[in-house]
């Protein structure tokens, strides 16, 4: 599963986009799963790129693991505090 979070793409279209998102992806039972602000320091930043979904800014967040099929909650923070307008996306990837 690839979940994204994207704010700075959005611009110039949305100007209330989010500057620089933060994502974290928790489980049914409120545990944190993952955490990631600017994707491309993932540590699996090459499998993300191999999705061919990868976001499109440095600045945006992706996690991409491996999950059973339950219920999961993503939760988008502005870095730092900030506020803004953010698109959060899920794919099932093989």
């Amino acid at each position: 599963m690839l979940t994204r979070a994207t704010g700075p793409s959005l611009k110039p279209g949305l100007a209330q986009a989010m500057d620089d998102p933060t994502l974290e992806l928790f489980d049914q039972n409120g545990t944190s799963l993952a955490t990631n602000d600017n994707w491309k320091d993932a540590p699996n930043r090459a499998e993300i790129e191999a999705t061919g979904i990868a976001p499109k800014n440095d600045a945006e967040s992706a996690i991409l693991m491996s999950v059973p099929p339950t219920p999961y909650t993503a939760i988008v923070r502005g870095k730092n505090n900030t506020t803004g307008i953010a698109l959060v996306e899920v794919y099932n990837v093989p």
